[in-house]
Formats: structure tokens, sequence, C-alpha cells
């Protein structure tokens, strides 16, 4: 690594000319080079004229040491190491802060080449012989690393640094580069678990307990204060909390993490709370169900300012004046987990409750209230951030996707809101024809809106491969909905999916309505004039729901490539906006619930056939290997014979199967979103943007010379791949998976630049729009609902309206929708005939609901998603 300059010797190793057996590719080696340059040139900056480019193998988040912050002054709260590699060596360096914003961006991702053109050497003036090598400048450009794609075995290549003595060395650590600092965070938020500190869950082994004198949780609120150490305690644990970071620029914590537990006796419930240093010794490990005996430990008095799960407290007595407190020391709390089979009935140990509830009944429950669902995800949005409300310190972000999911019970699939719940391997491997289960979910109920559920704190999600051993298994409503979902028919599921793309939920109000006393409405209404700095302070994939006042002058319907579009079978779902085209046993509960995830070949195109449209169309290549290829004698059905049923669970690496498992080129670091007058790239599907398309427009007789006096005309790239959903094929998962979720920290081969055709749009209506006080005019991009398909339809107010593009508009579609699955077709206006009713849109004084997101790069998505005419808008 490019890092320590002077470390303990248990974590350097000298690498010596006769030793190293890279000693013959020293001389090719620009790293190797850099840091010879370093010790012989005796500077401290060393500036590079002649560069080599360096693969970005991962990128490393953790807190800012207080002295930095004080005498560099970054832009954020956070720094940065970067693993890189020359294909000879890698090298961990530090990366200037004034480089952050190009990580906010995502412009510096694992996976691309960059030149280094200037580094220096950074000691630690608090530690005899600590530094780093620290990036100060950087040139960048590349889509995809032509180093890494040279690298057979990348494990394989050792991590160089230099040491005081000038010697080059190999590195061991795994912490970060700031001395100061003893852990990473996750890349894009402070939930989720990163690094290998974090213990796994692991089978507890058999204990021998001392249970002669034991205490009860009702017990416990007479003993605060008391100065002796209380009694061991016996519990189950009932419910988990997400992981909360409190970390902040100089508190002396070097592991500031809390997680809150419920647990319970045969008494009743209390609050458990895990400080420090024990959440990466114990938070995976201590789940659901599990029984811990507690030595050791401390009682303070609640905090009351914060969630609380709902436990049925008919059948438990809550005990809230107290919380357990397991401390890292004084004293150092002793857990014991107690495996499953050595838990006696006499300990009288309550099991674990869930409120199960079906979508039919959703309307009726309260607003707030809690509840566990389970269902058959068809839709799963991309992964999208907002900005941690309040002044918090240091900045943060909560990371969230939309799912749809469906039990057979109505129509109406639920519509969920999952946060970042601190299980990154299930978060991010949500995908169509699961089957997912969220506990603790609070329902919302928003005016002129389909009721939906959004985590709170103590959400729990579990996917294919995570249900084998959950305590739901067993419950009425599981088998209940294992019963349906052998009713159903993959070949009809797929044709209901979708994966990706822009989604908003709940839509836009019917009525836009402002405080007359402090301005304050159900979308922020901002100056147009703000909207550039809103756009330039987004990060990787924020998105942002504002409002601004003003008129349309022009649109223009900008018609995707035909290498885009996509199969006529496929023309059925997801974006289209122009296409008018008997009780169970628990065991066999629970092993449905572990293995079964398939994909007939009767409902997906064979490689063969599929491979030779790619080659017609002139698609990027794309080959998946998957179970779903070997399965082309499989039946379309969800039965299974008793054989399959005990199947065990499969490797993560490869596709589980059963019921409840079903399944830039050149790129600037300024961000300019586009000089007036001279558009920039339209966006399209991929990096590259439309260009040389058929265009139908409208123009306002007024908007030439209005042009022409604008202050500034921004040009955000319309459409891109990632603002169009998907149709779900097993085939392409990996690719699906990778496109939806977040940029990986750390590349891996299976990383592609790849990107997937959208599924049936044809095109785009790109709205031109200036602010009512004349000065800013914004391209927005308008796709509208095509098709009851489409996952954005759920929820719309489906009146019928004249097809007028301030109608279309105004409601978000185009009316009637077509139904995806009905034989017989719709016939739709065409792009022309709603373009021939825009001279109504001619001075007309408009609210028009933008959202906003940034894609990574240069890519910032502006989707219009509403205007309202000023007879829908209210004061009140």
């Amino acid at each position: 690594m490019a890092c320590c300059a002077l470390m303990m010797p248990e974590e350097v190793q000298t690498i010596s000319a006769c030793s190293d057996p890279l000693t013959d590719n020293n001389q090719n080696s620009f790293l190797h080079s850099t840091l010879e340059q370093f010790f012989t040139a005796k500077t401290r900056t060393l500036k590079i004229d002649k560069t080599d480019a360096v693969a970005v193998i991962e990128l490393q988040r953790y807190l800012t040491e207080q002295q930095n912050v004080v005498k560099q002054q970054p832009l954020d709260n956070y720094s940065y190491d970067m693993i890189v590699t020359d294909g000879v060596w890698q090298a961990k360096c530090i990366l200037d802060c004034s480089l952050n914003h190009l990580i906010h961006k995502n412009i510096i991702r694992s996976g691309i080449d960059i030149n280094i053109t200037q580094c220096s050497f950074v000691y630690n003036e608090r530690r005899l012989g600590q530094g780093c090598v620290c990036i100060e400048k950087i040139e960048h450009g590349s889509k995809e690393s032509y180093v890494l794609r040279k690298i057979k075995d990348l494990d394989s290549l050792p991590m160089i640094s230099k040491d005081d003595f000038g010697n080059i060395v190999a590195l061991q650590s795994d912490s970060p580069l700031q001395v100061g600092r003893k852990h990473y965070l996750s890349l894009w938020n402070n939930e989720d678990p990163e690094g290998r500190l974090w213990v796994p869950d692991v089978p507890p082994s058999d204990v021998v307990l001392d249970v002669s004198k034991m205490t009860l949780l009702c017990d416990l609120e007479s003993l605060l204060g008391c100065m002796f150490r209380p009694l061991p305690l016996i519990v189950r644990v009932i419910h988990k909390s997400r992981l909360r970071y409190y970390g902040k620029p100089g508190l002396k914590i070097y592991y500031p993490y809390q997680a809150y537990f419920e647990v319970a006796d045969q008494s009743g419930t209390m609050s458990l709370v895990l400080w420090n240093e024990l959440c990466p010794e114990w938070y995976q490990r201590l789940n659901v169900g599990t029984v811990l005996y507690l030595q050791n430990y401390t009682l303070k008095q609640s905090y009351q300012n914060r969630s609380r799960p709902h436990i049925d407290n008919h059948r438990m007595k809550s005990f809230h004046s107290v919380e357990i407190c397991l401390n890292p020391r004084n004293p150092t709390a002793v857990l014991t987990v107690v495996p499953a089979k050595s838990v006696p009935p006499q300990w009288g140990l309550p099991e674990v409750s869930y409120q199960f509830a079906i979508r039919s009944e959703l309307d009726s429950l309260a607003s707030n209230s809690a509840c566990d669902v389970i269902g058959l995800v068809t839709f799963v949005s991309r992964v999208e951030r907002i900005k941690s409300k309040g002044n918090t310190d240091p900045e943060k972000y909560w990371t969230y996707r939309w799912v749809h999911a469906v039990d057979g019970t109505s129509n109406i699939p639920f519509i969920l809101e999952i946060f970042a719940s601190s299980q990154p391997e299930i978060f991010n491997g949500l995908y169509p024809m699961t089957y997912l289960v969220c506990t603790q979910m609070r329902k919302c109920q928003e005016q002129d809106s389909l009721p939906y559920l959004t985590s709170s704190c103590e959400t729990q999600i579990f996917t294919t491969g995570y249900h084998k051993g959950q305590p739901y298994v067993s419950d009425p409503r599981v088998k209940s909905f294992i019963q349906w979902t052998k009713t159903l028919k993959d070949s009809v599921m797929l044709k209901k999916t979708a994966v990706g793309g822009h989604y908003c939920f709940p839509h836009a109000p019917l009525i836009f309505t402002q405080s007359v006393a402090d301005g304050s409405a159900q979308v922020p209404l901002v100056a147009a004039n703000d909207l550039k700095s809103e756009m330039e302070g987004l990060h990787y994939r924020e998105h942002k729901r504002l409002a601004i006042q003003g008129q349309i002058m022009a649109v223009q319907y900008v018609t995707l490539p035909e290498e885009t579009l996509s199969d006529q079978q496929m023309v059925q779902s997801v974006v289209a906006v122009s296409d008018p085209p008997s009780d169970q046993r628990t065991v066999e509960v629970t092993q449905m619930l572990i293995n079964r995830e398939t994909t007939p070949s009767s409902v997906q195109s064979s490689p063969s056939r599929r491979k030779r449209k790619q080659a017609k169309k002139r698609v990027m290549k794309r080959c998946y290997i998957t179970r779903a290829r070997m399965q082309e004698k499989r039946e379309a059905g969800h039965g299974l014979t008793e054989e399959e049923l005990g199947e065990e669970e499969s490797d993560s690496e490869t596709e589980e199967v059963g019921p409840l498992e079903k399944r830039t080129d050149q790129t600037r670091a300024s961000g300019q979103l586009g000089p007036p007058d001279i558009p920039q790239s339209e966006g399209a599907t991929g990096e590259r943007a439309v260009a040389d398309c058929d265009r139908t427009s409208w123009e306002s007789s007024s908007w030439p010379k209005q042009r022409q006096e604008v202050l500034e005309y921004l040009h955000p790239g319309g459409v891109y791949s990632e603002s169009l959903s998907q149709r779900f094929r097993f085939d392409d998962k990996t690719l699906l998976l990778q496109q939806s979720n977040l940029h990986a920290a750390r590349w891996t081969p299976e990383q592609t630049t790849d990107t997937l055709s959208p599924v049936t749009c044809k095109g785009y209506y790109k709205i031109t729009i200036l602010g009512i006080n004349q000065q800013m005019a914004i391209d927005a991009a308008f796709v509208p609902v095509m098709s009851s398909g489409d996952p954005r339809s759920l929820g719309l107010t489906q009146d019928p309206h004249d097809n007028t593009l301030l109608s279309c508009l105004s409601a978000g579609f185009i009316c009637p929708l077509a139904d995806p699955l009905s034989q017989s077709e719709v016939a739709l206006p065409e792009p022309e005939e709603i373009l021939a009713t825009a001279e109504e849109l001619k001075d007309t004084h408009l609210v028009c609901i933008l959202d906003l997101c940034h894609l990574g790069g240069e890519k910032v998505e502006v989707i219009i998603s509403k205007v309202y005419r000023m007879t829908d808008i209210a004061l009140v």
C-alpha cells in the first residue's frame, strides 16, 4: 500500500530485491517507481509529468480526524482511502479532500482508470513515523478499466508502501490510513456494516450455564440506581433495530455505534442497547429469536425520544422506564448465545409473534400502525438516496428503494418504501419473483393516494436465501400465502415484473396547496434561479422533488434509436411512452421458504435466439450462465415434489430455488450542466445521448426572442438507461441488479459497463420551462405512463381526459392506459396528435413538479411528473 511511512513490525514486511518475485517487473511498475521517486527526490510533493494509468480497485470512506478538519478544512467530514493498481502492485492512498466531490458525484469510482499527476507524502505530526501518500491531482475519463481487464488474479498482486528507511514494503493492514480511525463506513450510507471487523452470524456452540441465580425483567426497574451488580438474565430477542452511527469529528470513541433490541422473558419486554465495540462483534450474531444469557450488564433510565416497535401488549407487558446496556468496558458485558436445542420449556421464554397484514385489509388499518407483510415481488426500483433532515453533523444520507409485492388477496400490490436496514446483502439483492418478508412496517396514508408502507427503525427484511430458521415460517398467514403461490405460473407473473427506472411515490396531489403564513407546501416551491445550485449540489443518486413556477415555451418529442427498442413480446410492461399497442405442516412450509427459485425456459427467449437478435440490432453483447438456462424441461408451474422441498439451500453464488425463496467517455470534474443555447447530449439509454433522432416539436412564437434574453438555460441530459424500467429476466439478473443498485465500492470481475435497453420506451417529450421571471430556462423530460403494466401507473387517479398535451402533463398518463395482459390493442394518440394541442400552453402560468436525481458523473435526471394550472392551486 502507498501508505504508512513507518509501521509496527507485524504490519509490514520489507521486500528485498532477492526475495521479491516481482523484482523484474518493478521497472515496469508506475506505483513502484513513484514511491522510489519520493525517497530519492527527498521531497514532500511530487508532480508527475509522464504518468501511466492505474485502475481504481476500491474506495473506502471514514470519518475525518479532527486535526484534519481544522487544518485542511475539507469539503465534508469524511475522508476517502483509495486502492489502485498498475497491474504489478497495489497501493492504498488517501484522497485529498479537494477531490472528494468526484466521489460524491460517482465520477471517481471502482472499475475505472485514472492518471495520477500530483501526490504528496503526508506525515502525521502527532505520531512518530506515521504517514501516507495523498493523491492531490488526477486525470480521469475512462468508462471502464483497461488495466483491470489484463489482470487475471487481482488478489495475487502485493500492496506496497515506503517506510522512513526508504524500503519498499508490503502491507497487510486493513484499517484507515488516518491512524486515529479504526474502521471504515459503508461508501453510501452510515447504517450498513462495512469491513471484516464485523463478525458474521455463525451457529452458536453448546454451552453450560449456571441458572441457579437468575432475575427477571420485571425486577429490573426496582434495581435502577442500586450499587450492586444485577443477577444474570435469560431473554429472547423479539425485535432488532438497524445500526445507528453517532460518530462526529472530535468524538474520542473508536467505534461509535449503537443498536437497540427488544428482549423478552416470561415477565415482559424491555429494551436492550448494544454499545460501541460490541456492535461489530455481536450485531450480526443477535437476530430475532436468539436466546441470550446476559451477565455484567448495566441499567439506565430509558431514552424516551425514540421510535419503538409495536408489541402485542395483550400478550406481554412492556417496561419502558429502564433499558439494559451492554458495554465494552466498565463493566465489560458478557453475552452468551444459547443454542435453540438447549432452551428448555421451563424457562418460559415467549415465542416471537408477528402481525402479518394482508393487502385486502391494509386500507382499514390506522395510519402509522405497524404490521408485517409477505408478498411476491413484482417491481424493484433503483436505489436512491436522500439527505438526512435537520442540521446533522456529520452530513449523512439515507438509502432506500421502492418495492411492489402481491399476496393474492387484492389486485393492488403492497407499495413498500424500504430503507437500508443494516442488511446490505439482502437490500442489494432484491429482485422480482422472490418472496419478501418485511417486519415492523408503518402504514402511511396521504390525501388522494393509495396507502403505502414504509420502514421503521426496527424493520427487518428477508428474501431469497435468508428465510431458513426464521420464526415466521410457522405463522398461519405465511402458510396461506404459500398455498396461494402454488396456483401461480411463472410465465404469467414475469409479464408483470419490472426493475429500476424513475419512480416516485406518492404521486403529486391533485391540488397544489401552499401556506399563506410561511410559504410551506407539500412540494418545496423554489425560484427557477435556484435550480442550478440545487442540481449542482446533488450527490450520487440523491433524489429531490421540487416545484417551480413558469411557462412551457417549447416541446420536442425525442425518438430513441431503434436499437434501444425491445422485442414485440416485451412491449407489454414498464415505461411505454408511445406504443399504442389447506393447512401445511410447519416443516413443509419451512422447506418451501428455503428451496425455490426457478426460471422455466418457456418464459424466456433462448440464449441463441437472443444472441441473434442482439447481433442484428448491434446491441452490446451480454452473456450469463444461470440456473435458468439449465431448467429447459421444467414446467412453468410452482408445484414441487417432496424431494425438491427437502433440498438444502443453494450456495449464495448460485440462484436459490424455493416457494418463498423464489425466487463517460471524457468526464469533467466541473459538473457543468451545459452552456446556454447549446444543449448537451440529450440523455439516452446508456452513457451516450440520443442524437440524430426523429423529432416532432412545438414552440411558442415568443420563445426565440425570450431565449436570447434568458440569463441561463440549463440542459440536463434527458432520459438515461437508469431512467427507464426494464422487464425482469432471469438471464439478465446480475446486470439488472448492478444497474439498479448503487455503484459498488469495490470492483469485482463480474462488474460490467454494459447497459440494457429499456423495454418499450420509444421516446419522450422534452419540455422547455421558462421561469416566471423569465431569467432561467430548463429542459425537463416527460415520460407519460402508457400502460397499466408500468409500475408508475399504480395510484394514479385515472380519470378520463382528452389527451391534450396539457391534460397529459397534468394527469401523468395518456388515456386510456393499455392493459399489458390484454389481447386487444388500444388505439392511443400519436405524438404528433398530442403536440397539435400544445398551442394552449402559450402564456399559461403553471406550477411544474420536477424530480431531480443525480445518476453519476455529469448525468442529472430532471423528470417533470405533473403540472398544475392556476385553477388547481389553493392557498391555505
